[in-house]
């Protein structure tokens, strides 16, 4: 058949005319037209079943070795910079240290209460109490509450509270107020004040 009948044909071909009992006396168009649509269904086939599936594993392997590279990175960062870590950490443990000094510990906190009479006293003032309350535990530490009630002038009570402020162990003053006294015109200031200390292992395992 010359090519010239083949192209006659395909301009001719009408898909109706075919017979589908009778495939093997079809014409060429039609016969044409079948293995193209099987060639399309078997890639269609082939796409859908392998090559969809690799292409979910590669996007799986892609994210993959993103995130081994965004560790392996931050890995190196911290291996170029282990030096300076470990400066860093030896510094932040003595400021813990020296953060831990200035609370005082059990034995401590009556010369704690004695220290801040003697800034009361030293400031002019008149000590009515100084009463340490019940202790509150933190996760870390344990906050020690002490309430403070003291009677005399404006700038005396000002020199006390700078002088409870200053002392060497860790008091923090909270929630104060400030009367003046009807008879004799002087002030009196109470003030709660907290220290803490740390907590130790054994307290912490004890909860």
């Amino acid at each position: 058949m010359a090519f010239s009948d083949t192209l006659e044909q395909l301009k001719n071909f009408d898909v109706n005319d075919i017979d589908f009992e009778r495939i093997g006396v079809w014409p060429l168009p039609g016969k044409i037209f079948v293995c193209v649509l099987l060639v399309v269904v078997v890639f269609a086939l082939t796409y859908y079943l392998k090559v969809k599936d690799l292409n979910t594993q590669l996007d799986r392997v892609v994210a993959e070795e993103t995130n081994l590279r965004q560790t392996f990175e931050t890995k190196s960062f911290q291996a170029a910079n282990l030096e300076e870590y470990r400066a860093q950490m030896v510094e932040m443990e003595k400021s813990f240290g020296a953060l831990l000094s200035r609370l005082p510990s059990d034995t401590e906190v009556p010369g704690l209460l004695e220290d801040i009479d003697a800034r009361g006293s030293e400031s002019g003032l008149d000590i009515n109490s100084i009463r340490l309350e019940s202790e509150q535990q933190s996760e870390y530490y344990v906050e020690l509450p002490i309430s403070i009630d003291v009677e005399g002038g404006y700038h005396d009570l000002g020199t006390f509270v700078s002088g409870v402020a200053g002392m060497p162990r860790i008091v923090t003053l909270h929630n104060f107020t400030i009367a003046r006294q009807q008879d004799s015109g002087t002030l009196t200031m109470q003030i709660g004040a907290k220290t803490y200390r740390y907590k130790s292992q054994d307290e912490s395992s004890d909860e």
